[in-house]
């Protein structure tokens, strides 16, 4: 004679926490396709009174009286090491892009949209952060912000 003697079925619990588990990772995998896309649309535009950045988490507009566009310069990351984001403070660090609040070798707090390390362009600003943007031509923001303060 043969004897069969279930298990007591779990609690609700268990299906819960499956099903809550499983929403939080498609919204985490929908949070990561927007960081994504933000790495392809983020855009940098210089007025005759701020440098708006839109696109991207951390998109925002600063008023060129807060920008030292003089002390604005190119910079290759693989060469100039001093400006290379050493730790992320608040933001996205994916292989390829880098965005929000790091701070750099030399210490300083920067607010970066880098995609390439070695097409960069370093703007300090009069509020104790600097800003690093990956753009093709730097040489061009560099002077568009020099001609509009």
């Amino acid at each position: 004679m043969r004897q069969v003697f279930p298990i007591i079925p779990s609690s609700n619990g268990v299906i819960w926490f499956y099903f809550g588990f499983s929403f939080l990772m498609l919204g985490l995998m929908v949070f990561m396709g927007y960081v994504c896309l933000g790495a392809r649309r983020a855009r940098f535009e210089v007025s005759d009174s701020a440098l708006k950045i839109t696109g991207a988490l951390y998109g925002r507009k600063i008023p060129l009286s807060d920008i030292d566009g003089e002390g604005a310069k190119p910079v290759n990351l693989e060469v100039d090491t001093q400006y290379r984001l050493v730790s992320r403070t608040n933001g996205a660090g994916l292989p390829g892009y880098a965005e929000g609040w790091f701070r750099l070798k030399n210490g300083e707090k920067c607010l970066a949209f880098v995609t390439d390390s070695r097409s960069v362009l370093y703007v300090p600003t009069r509020k104790g952060y600097a800003v690093m943007m990956s753009v093709a031509r730097p040489e061009e923001l560099q002077d568009a912000l020099r001609h509009s303060q």
